[in-house]
Protein backbone atom coordinates (compact mmCIF):
# COMPACT_ATOMS: atom_id res chain seq x y z
CA UNK A 1 0.00 0.00 0.00
CA UNK A 2 1.51 3.35 -0.98
CA UNK A 3 1.33 6.58 1.03
CA UNK A 4 -1.57 8.04 -0.99
CA UNK A 5 -3.75 4.96 -0.50
CA UNK A 6 -2.95 4.87 3.23
CA UNK A 7 -3.89 8.54 3.53
CA UNK A 8 -7.19 7.98 1.69
CA UNK A 9 -8.11 5.03 3.91
CA UNK A 10 -7.26 7.00 7.06
CA UNK A 11 -9.26 9.99 5.82
CA UNK A 12 -12.24 7.73 5.11
CA UNK A 13 -12.13 6.17 8.57
CA UNK A 14 -11.90 9.57 10.26
CA UNK A 15 -14.72 10.97 8.10
CA UNK A 16 -16.90 7.99 8.96
CA UNK A 17 -16.24 8.38 12.68
CA UNK A 18 -17.03 12.10 12.56
CA UNK A 19 -20.24 11.49 10.62
CA UNK A 20 -21.36 8.87 13.16
CA UNK A 21 -20.62 11.27 16.02
CA UNK A 22 -22.57 14.06 14.30
CA UNK A 23 -25.60 11.81 13.81
CA UNK A 24 -25.47 10.68 17.45
CA UNK A 25 -25.35 14.28 18.66
CA UNK A 26 -28.22 15.26 16.36
CA UNK A 27 -30.39 12.38 17.61
CA UNK A 28 -29.58 13.26 21.20
CA UNK A 29 -30.57 16.88 20.56
CA UNK A 30 -33.92 15.69 19.20
CA UNK A 31 -34.47 13.48 22.22
CA UNK A 32 -33.79 16.42 24.52
CA UNK A 33 -36.06 18.81 22.58
CA UNK A 34 -39.49 19.89 23.72
CA UNK A 35 -42.50 19.57 21.34
CA UNK A 36 -42.60 23.38 20.97
CA UNK A 37 -39.15 23.49 19.37
CA UNK A 38 -39.62 20.60 16.93
CA UNK A 39 -40.85 21.07 13.36
CA UNK A 40 -43.05 18.35 11.81
CA UNK A 41 -41.42 16.34 9.03
CA UNK A 42 -44.34 14.55 7.38
CA UNK A 43 -44.47 13.58 3.71
CA UNK A 44 -47.77 14.05 1.87
CA UNK A 45 -48.09 10.64 0.24
CA UNK A 46 -45.52 8.34 -1.28
CA UNK A 47 -44.73 10.87 -4.03
CA UNK A 48 -42.95 13.12 -1.52
CA UNK A 49 -40.72 10.23 -0.43
CA UNK A 50 -39.02 10.10 -3.83
CA UNK A 51 -35.53 11.54 -4.19
CA UNK A 52 -32.84 12.73 -1.77
CA UNK A 53 -31.32 9.26 -1.57
CA UNK A 54 -27.97 8.81 0.22
CA UNK A 55 -24.66 8.91 -1.61
CA UNK A 56 -22.75 5.90 -0.29
CA UNK A 57 -18.98 5.60 -0.07
CA UNK A 58 -18.35 2.03 -1.24
CA UNK A 59 -15.50 1.27 1.13
CA UNK A 60 -14.11 -1.88 -0.48
CA UNK A 61 -13.88 -0.26 -3.91
CA UNK A 62 -12.25 2.84 -2.44
CA UNK A 63 -9.63 0.65 -0.75
CA UNK A 64 -9.13 -1.30 -3.97
CA UNK A 65 -8.51 1.72 -6.20
CA UNK A 66 -7.25 4.51 -3.95
CA UNK A 67 -10.13 6.63 -5.28
CA UNK A 68 -13.40 7.75 -3.76
CA UNK A 69 -16.06 5.58 -5.43
CA UNK A 70 -19.52 6.78 -4.49
CA UNK A 71 -22.86 5.16 -5.28
CA UNK A 72 -26.17 7.03 -5.40
CA UNK A 73 -28.46 4.65 -3.46
CA UNK A 74 -31.49 4.68 -5.76
CA UNK A 75 -32.43 1.18 -4.59
CA UNK A 76 -33.75 2.94 -1.45
CA UNK A 77 -36.47 4.77 -3.40
CA UNK A 78 -40.07 3.87 -2.36
CA UNK A 79 -40.55 1.82 -5.54
CA UNK A 80 -37.10 0.29 -5.22
CA UNK A 81 -35.31 1.87 -8.17
CA UNK A 82 -34.01 4.97 -9.91
CA UNK A 83 -37.10 4.86 -12.15
CA UNK A 84 -39.31 6.31 -9.39
CA UNK A 85 -38.01 9.79 -10.27
CA UNK A 86 -38.84 9.34 -13.94
CA UNK A 87 -42.28 7.86 -13.35
CA UNK A 88 -43.26 10.70 -11.03
CA UNK A 89 -42.07 13.34 -13.50
CA UNK A 90 -43.85 11.65 -16.43
CA UNK A 91 -47.16 11.58 -14.56
CA UNK A 92 -46.78 15.12 -13.18
CA UNK A 93 -45.99 16.54 -16.62
CA UNK A 94 -48.90 14.64 -18.20
CA UNK A 95 -51.28 16.08 -15.60
CA UNK A 96 -49.95 19.59 -16.18
CA UNK A 97 -50.42 19.24 -19.95
CA UNK A 98 -53.95 17.83 -19.56
CA UNK A 99 -53.14 14.31 -20.81
CA UNK A 100 -54.13 12.72 -17.50
CA UNK A 101 -56.83 13.54 -14.96
CA UNK A 102 -56.78 11.76 -11.57
CA UNK A 103 -59.59 9.41 -10.56
CA UNK A 104 -61.12 9.06 -14.03
CA UNK A 105 -60.16 5.38 -14.54
CA UNK A 106 -57.50 6.58 -16.97
CA UNK A 107 -54.82 4.07 -17.90
CA UNK A 108 -51.06 4.65 -18.13
CA UNK A 109 -49.44 2.38 -20.72
CA UNK A 110 -45.72 1.65 -20.95
CA UNK A 111 -43.32 -0.75 -22.60
CA UNK A 112 -40.52 -1.59 -20.18
CA UNK A 113 -38.16 -4.35 -19.07
CA UNK A 114 -39.56 -3.93 -15.58
CA UNK A 115 -38.34 -1.16 -13.28
CA UNK A 116 -40.15 1.76 -14.94
CA UNK A 117 -43.29 -0.34 -15.03
CA UNK A 118 -43.05 -1.03 -11.31
CA UNK A 119 -42.58 2.66 -10.53
CA UNK A 120 -45.48 3.64 -12.78
CA UNK A 121 -47.73 0.97 -11.26
CA UNK A 122 -46.98 2.20 -7.75
CA UNK A 123 -47.50 5.87 -8.53
CA UNK A 124 -50.51 5.24 -10.76
CA UNK A 125 -52.38 3.85 -7.77
CA UNK A 126 -51.23 6.73 -5.59
CA UNK A 127 -52.52 9.28 -8.12
CA UNK A 128 -55.77 7.57 -9.05
CA UNK A 129 -54.86 5.76 -12.28
CA UNK A 130 -54.50 2.23 -13.59
CA UNK A 131 -51.36 0.88 -15.24
CA UNK A 132 -51.00 -1.53 -18.17
CA UNK A 133 -47.42 -2.68 -18.65
CA UNK A 134 -46.00 -4.49 -21.68
CA UNK A 135 -42.66 -6.23 -21.17
CA UNK A 136 -40.51 -8.92 -22.83
CA UNK A 137 -41.17 -12.44 -21.56
CA UNK A 138 -37.47 -13.13 -20.91
CA UNK A 139 -37.10 -10.77 -17.96
CA UNK A 140 -36.75 -11.92 -14.35
CA UNK A 141 -39.95 -13.45 -12.99
CA UNK A 142 -39.98 -11.22 -9.91
CA UNK A 143 -40.74 -8.13 -11.96
CA UNK A 144 -43.94 -9.44 -13.54
CA UNK A 145 -45.03 -10.88 -10.18
CA UNK A 146 -44.49 -7.54 -8.47
CA UNK A 147 -46.42 -5.71 -11.18
CA UNK A 148 -49.40 -7.97 -10.59
CA UNK A 149 -49.24 -7.42 -6.83
CA UNK A 150 -49.19 -3.66 -7.44
CA UNK A 151 -52.45 -3.94 -9.36
CA UNK A 152 -51.05 -3.41 -12.84
CA UNK A 153 -52.24 -5.32 -15.83
CA UNK A 154 -49.19 -7.04 -17.31
CA UNK A 155 -48.80 -8.31 -20.87
CA UNK A 156 -45.68 -10.41 -21.56
CA UNK A 157 -44.58 -10.60 -25.20
CA UNK A 158 -41.70 -12.26 -27.09
CA UNK A 159 -38.68 -9.96 -27.63
CA UNK A 160 -38.76 -8.30 -31.06
CA UNK A 161 -36.86 -5.56 -32.94
CA UNK A 162 -38.08 -2.02 -32.35
CA UNK A 163 -39.26 -1.77 -35.97
CA UNK A 164 -41.66 -4.68 -35.34
CA UNK A 165 -45.21 -3.63 -34.44
CA UNK A 166 -45.18 -6.36 -31.79
CA UNK A 167 -42.20 -4.87 -29.94
CA UNK A 168 -43.32 -4.27 -26.34
CA UNK A 169 -42.95 -0.47 -26.67
CA UNK A 170 -44.96 -0.33 -29.89
CA UNK A 171 -47.74 -2.46 -28.38
CA UNK A 172 -47.99 -0.11 -25.39
CA UNK A 173 -48.20 2.91 -27.70
CA UNK A 174 -50.91 1.28 -29.83
CA UNK A 175 -53.06 0.43 -26.81
CA UNK A 176 -52.70 3.93 -25.40
CA UNK A 177 -53.93 5.38 -28.69
CA UNK A 178 -56.98 3.09 -28.84
CA UNK A 179 -60.41 4.50 -27.83
CA UNK A 180 -61.21 4.67 -24.09
CA UNK A 181 -64.69 5.24 -22.63
CA UNK A 182 -65.06 8.83 -21.31
CA UNK A 183 -63.98 10.32 -19.00
CA UNK A 184 -61.04 7.90 -18.91
CA UNK A 185 -58.00 8.47 -21.11
CA UNK A 186 -55.20 6.32 -22.39
CA UNK A 187 -51.71 7.75 -21.89
CA UNK A 188 -48.45 6.39 -23.31
CA UNK A 189 -45.62 7.12 -20.86
CA UNK A 190 -42.95 6.85 -23.61
CA UNK A 191 -39.98 6.70 -21.24
CA UNK A 192 -37.44 6.26 -24.07
CA UNK A 193 -38.30 9.53 -25.82
CA UNK A 194 -40.09 11.82 -23.35
CA UNK A 195 -38.33 14.92 -22.07
CA UNK A 196 -39.71 14.13 -18.61
CA UNK A 197 -37.13 11.33 -18.33
CA UNK A 198 -33.88 13.30 -18.57
CA UNK A 199 -35.50 16.33 -16.92
CA UNK A 200 -36.18 14.29 -13.77
CA UNK A 201 -32.46 13.65 -13.36
CA UNK A 202 -31.35 17.10 -14.47
CA UNK A 203 -33.65 18.69 -11.89
CA UNK A 204 -33.15 16.28 -8.97
CA UNK A 205 -30.49 13.55 -9.20
CA UNK A 206 -27.80 15.78 -10.68
CA UNK A 207 -28.22 18.60 -8.14
CA UNK A 208 -28.31 16.09 -5.29
CA UNK A 209 -25.02 14.50 -6.39
CA UNK A 210 -23.42 17.92 -6.79
CA UNK A 211 -24.53 19.01 -3.31
CA UNK A 212 -23.64 15.72 -1.60
CA UNK A 213 -20.09 15.82 -2.98
CA UNK A 214 -19.77 19.58 -2.43
CA UNK A 215 -18.98 19.79 -6.14
CA UNK A 216 -15.88 17.61 -5.85
CA UNK A 217 -16.41 15.07 -8.64
CA UNK A 218 -13.90 13.97 -11.24
CA UNK A 219 -16.09 11.52 -13.17
CA UNK A 220 -19.61 10.16 -13.44
CA UNK A 221 -20.36 6.78 -15.02
CA UNK A 222 -23.49 4.69 -15.48
CA UNK A 223 -25.19 2.40 -17.95
CA UNK A 224 -27.87 3.56 -20.37
CA UNK A 225 -31.13 2.02 -21.49
CA UNK A 226 -33.43 4.94 -22.19
CA UNK A 227 -30.43 7.23 -21.60
CA UNK A 228 -32.40 9.55 -19.31
CA UNK A 229 -30.34 9.05 -16.15
CA UNK A 230 -27.08 9.58 -18.00
CA UNK A 231 -28.20 12.60 -20.02
CA UNK A 232 -29.97 14.41 -17.19
CA UNK A 233 -27.10 14.05 -14.73
CA UNK A 234 -24.46 14.76 -17.39
CA UNK A 235 -26.21 17.95 -18.50
CA UNK A 236 -26.36 19.27 -14.96
CA UNK A 237 -22.83 18.28 -13.92
CA UNK A 238 -21.20 19.59 -17.12
CA UNK A 239 -22.80 23.00 -16.56
CA UNK A 240 -21.44 23.15 -13.03
CA UNK A 241 -18.16 21.29 -13.64
CA UNK A 242 -17.02 21.60 -17.28
CA UNK A 243 -14.03 19.31 -16.70
CA UNK A 244 -15.98 16.41 -15.18
CA UNK A 245 -15.65 13.20 -17.20
CA UNK A 246 -18.84 11.44 -18.33
CA UNK A 247 -18.61 7.73 -19.19
CA UNK A 248 -21.07 5.05 -20.27
CA UNK A 249 -20.98 1.53 -18.82
CA UNK A 250 -22.23 -0.88 -21.49
CA UNK A 251 -23.01 -4.64 -21.39
CA UNK A 252 -22.29 -7.14 -24.20
CA UNK A 253 -24.48 -6.93 -27.28
CA UNK A 254 -25.36 -3.28 -26.78
CA UNK A 255 -24.33 -0.88 -29.53
CA UNK A 256 -23.62 2.13 -27.32
CA UNK A 257 -19.98 1.21 -26.61
CA UNK A 258 -19.17 1.07 -30.32
CA UNK A 259 -21.21 4.20 -31.07
CA UNK A 260 -19.13 6.16 -28.56
CA UNK A 261 -15.79 4.47 -29.26
CA UNK A 262 -15.96 3.91 -33.03
CA UNK A 263 -18.86 6.07 -34.22
CA UNK A 264 -20.97 3.13 -35.42
CA UNK A 265 -24.13 1.94 -33.67
CA UNK A 266 -23.43 -1.77 -34.10
CA UNK A 267 -22.32 -4.77 -32.10
CA UNK A 268 -20.98 -7.79 -33.97
CA UNK A 269 -22.72 -10.16 -31.53
CA UNK A 270 -26.03 -8.79 -32.81
CA UNK A 271 -25.46 -9.48 -36.50
CA UNK A 272 -27.99 -11.66 -38.27
CA UNK A 273 -27.62 -15.35 -37.53
CA UNK A 274 -25.43 -14.99 -34.44
CA UNK A 275 -27.57 -13.52 -31.68
CA UNK A 276 -28.85 -15.91 -29.03
CA UNK A 277 -31.76 -13.67 -28.11
CA UNK A 278 -33.56 -10.85 -29.85
CA UNK A 279 -32.45 -7.87 -27.82
CA UNK A 280 -29.09 -7.46 -26.10
CA UNK A 281 -27.01 -10.62 -25.63
CA UNK A 282 -26.37 -10.38 -21.89
CA UNK A 283 -27.76 -11.54 -18.57
CA UNK A 284 -27.89 -7.89 -17.47
CA UNK A 285 -31.30 -6.21 -17.45
CA UNK A 286 -32.27 -2.55 -17.72
CA UNK A 287 -29.29 -1.16 -19.63
CA UNK A 288 -27.89 -1.65 -23.12
CA UNK A 289 -29.70 -0.90 -26.37
CA UNK A 290 -29.17 -0.97 -30.12
CA UNK A 291 -30.83 2.26 -31.13
CA UNK A 292 -30.38 5.89 -30.23
CA UNK A 293 -33.20 7.25 -28.10
CA UNK A 294 -33.94 10.95 -27.90
CA UNK A 295 -32.84 10.94 -24.26
CA UNK A 296 -29.48 9.34 -25.07
CA UNK A 297 -28.87 11.68 -28.01
CA UNK A 298 -28.93 14.60 -25.57
CA UNK A 299 -26.00 13.01 -23.74
CA UNK A 300 -23.87 12.17 -26.79
CA UNK A 301 -22.02 15.52 -27.06
CA UNK A 302 -21.16 15.33 -23.35
CA UNK A 303 -19.78 11.77 -23.23
CA UNK A 304 -16.02 11.34 -22.89
CA UNK A 305 -15.84 7.56 -23.28
CA UNK A 306 -17.36 4.15 -22.69
CA UNK A 307 -16.37 1.01 -20.79
CA UNK A 308 -17.57 -2.44 -21.76
CA UNK A 309 -18.51 -4.66 -18.80
CA UNK A 310 -18.95 -8.37 -19.49
CA UNK A 311 -21.33 -10.72 -17.72
CA UNK A 312 -18.67 -12.55 -15.63
CA UNK A 313 -17.34 -9.19 -14.45
CA UNK A 314 -20.79 -7.97 -13.43
CA UNK A 315 -21.51 -11.21 -11.59
CA UNK A 316 -18.17 -11.10 -9.78
CA UNK A 317 -18.82 -7.50 -8.73
CA UNK A 318 -22.30 -8.36 -7.43
CA UNK A 319 -20.84 -11.12 -5.22
CA UNK A 320 -17.96 -8.87 -4.12
CA UNK A 321 -20.30 -6.08 -2.99
CA UNK A 322 -22.35 -8.47 -0.85
CA UNK A 323 -19.27 -10.07 0.66
CA UNK A 324 -17.27 -6.90 1.30
CA UNK A 325 -19.88 -4.16 1.75
CA UNK A 326 -23.20 -5.86 2.50
CA UNK A 327 -24.68 -4.32 -0.65
CA UNK A 328 -27.14 -6.64 -2.41
CA UNK A 329 -27.65 -5.07 -5.84
CA UNK A 330 -29.12 -5.84 -9.23
CA UNK A 331 -27.33 -6.50 -12.50
CA UNK A 332 -27.16 -2.94 -13.84
CA UNK A 333 -25.76 -1.70 -10.52
CA UNK A 334 -23.07 -4.37 -10.70
CA UNK A 335 -22.15 -3.22 -14.20
CA UNK A 336 -21.97 0.38 -13.00
CA UNK A 337 -19.71 -0.51 -10.08
CA UNK A 338 -17.32 -2.62 -12.15
CA UNK A 339 -17.08 0.19 -14.70
CA UNK A 340 -16.50 2.70 -11.90
CA UNK A 341 -13.54 0.62 -10.69
CA UNK A 342 -12.11 0.42 -14.20
CA UNK A 343 -12.51 4.16 -14.70
CA UNK A 344 -10.92 4.88 -11.30
CA UNK A 345 -7.93 2.71 -12.22
CA UNK A 346 -7.53 4.69 -15.45
CA UNK A 347 -7.72 8.03 -13.65
CA UNK A 348 -5.37 7.00 -10.86
CA UNK A 349 -5.52 7.35 -7.05
CA UNK A 350 -7.07 10.42 -5.48
CA UNK A 351 -10.00 10.92 -7.87
CA UNK A 352 -13.72 10.84 -7.11
CA UNK A 353 -15.99 8.69 -9.28
CA UNK A 354 -19.78 8.65 -8.85
CA UNK A 355 -22.17 6.01 -10.16
CA UNK A 356 -25.78 4.86 -9.72
CA UNK A 357 -26.93 1.93 -7.58
CA UNK A 358 -30.10 1.40 -9.60
CA UNK A 359 -32.01 -1.32 -7.78
CA UNK A 360 -31.79 -4.20 -5.35
CA UNK A 361 -30.79 -7.77 -6.14
CA UNK A 362 -34.20 -8.87 -4.88
CA UNK A 363 -35.61 -8.17 -8.36
CA UNK A 364 -33.02 -10.40 -10.00
CA UNK A 365 -33.19 -13.64 -8.00
CA UNK A 366 -34.57 -15.82 -10.80
CA UNK A 367 -32.11 -14.66 -13.46
CA UNK A 368 -28.96 -12.67 -12.64
CA UNK A 369 -28.60 -14.11 -9.12
CA UNK A 370 -30.03 -17.55 -9.93
CA UNK A 371 -26.73 -19.44 -10.08
CA UNK A 372 -24.74 -17.25 -7.70
CA UNK A 373 -24.23 -17.83 -4.01
CA UNK A 374 -22.15 -15.94 -1.49
CA UNK A 375 -20.25 -18.33 0.75
CA UNK A 376 -19.84 -18.01 4.48
CA UNK A 377 -16.16 -17.11 4.19
CA UNK A 378 -14.68 -13.79 3.11
CA UNK A 379 -12.16 -15.26 0.74
CA UNK A 380 -12.87 -13.38 -2.51
CA UNK A 381 -9.74 -11.49 -3.51
CA UNK A 382 -9.17 -8.42 -5.66
CA UNK A 383 -7.62 -10.72 -8.23
CA UNK A 384 -10.82 -12.81 -8.30
CA UNK A 385 -12.79 -9.65 -9.04
CA UNK A 386 -10.53 -7.99 -11.57
CA UNK A 387 -9.75 -11.16 -13.54
CA UNK A 388 -13.31 -12.53 -13.62
CA UNK A 389 -14.14 -14.42 -16.82
CA UNK A 390 -10.85 -13.54 -18.53
CA UNK A 391 -11.30 -15.92 -21.47
CA UNK A 392 -14.84 -14.72 -22.14
CA UNK A 393 -13.75 -11.10 -21.78
CA UNK A 394 -10.87 -11.51 -24.25
CA UNK A 395 -13.19 -13.17 -26.76
CA UNK A 396 -15.70 -10.33 -26.46
CA UNK A 397 -12.95 -7.73 -26.79
CA UNK A 398 -11.98 -9.28 -30.12
CA UNK A 399 -15.62 -9.01 -31.19
CA UNK A 400 -15.62 -5.33 -30.25
CA UNK A 401 -12.48 -4.78 -32.32
CA UNK A 402 -14.08 -6.58 -35.25
CA UNK A 403 -16.97 -4.11 -35.07
CA UNK A 404 -14.73 -1.16 -36.01
CA UNK A 405 -16.15 0.35 -39.23
CA UNK A 406 -13.99 -0.89 -42.09
CA UNK A 407 -15.84 -0.25 -45.34
CA UNK A 408 -19.16 -0.89 -43.58
CA UNK A 409 -20.86 2.24 -44.89
CA UNK A 410 -23.93 0.37 -46.12
CA UNK A 411 -24.36 -1.34 -42.76
CA UNK A 412 -24.05 1.98 -40.96
CA UNK A 413 -26.66 3.59 -43.18
CA UNK A 414 -29.04 0.66 -42.68
CA UNK A 415 -28.68 0.91 -38.93
CA UNK A 416 -29.19 4.66 -38.95
CA UNK A 417 -32.36 4.16 -40.97
CA UNK A 418 -33.58 1.69 -38.34
CA UNK A 419 -32.75 4.19 -35.58
CA UNK A 420 -34.75 6.90 -37.35
CA UNK A 421 -37.74 4.58 -37.71
CA UNK A 422 -37.66 3.70 -34.02
CA UNK A 423 -37.41 7.23 -32.62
Amino acid sequence: MDRTQALLITTGVVAGALATLAVQRYLQSLADSSPETLKPDIRNGIEECIGNTPLIRIKSLCDLTGCEILGKAEFLEPGGSVKDRVALNIITLAETQGHLTPHTSSVIYEGTVGSTGLSLALLARARGYLAHIFMPNDQSLEKSQLLTKLGARTTLVPPAPIVDKNHFVNLARAHANSPHPPPSQGFFADQFETEANHAAHHDSTGPEIYAQTAGRIDAFICGAGTGGTLSGIAQFLKKKLPDVKIYVADPPGSGLYNKITHGVMFDIREREGTRRRQQVDTIVEGIGINRLTRNFQLALPLIDGAIRVHDPQAMAMAKWLVEKDGLFLGSSSAVNCFAAVELARRLGPGHTVVTILCDSGARHLSKFWKDMDVGGDLGMTAEDLLSAGEKKVEKDKKSDTAAVPVATTDLKLDLEDEENQSS
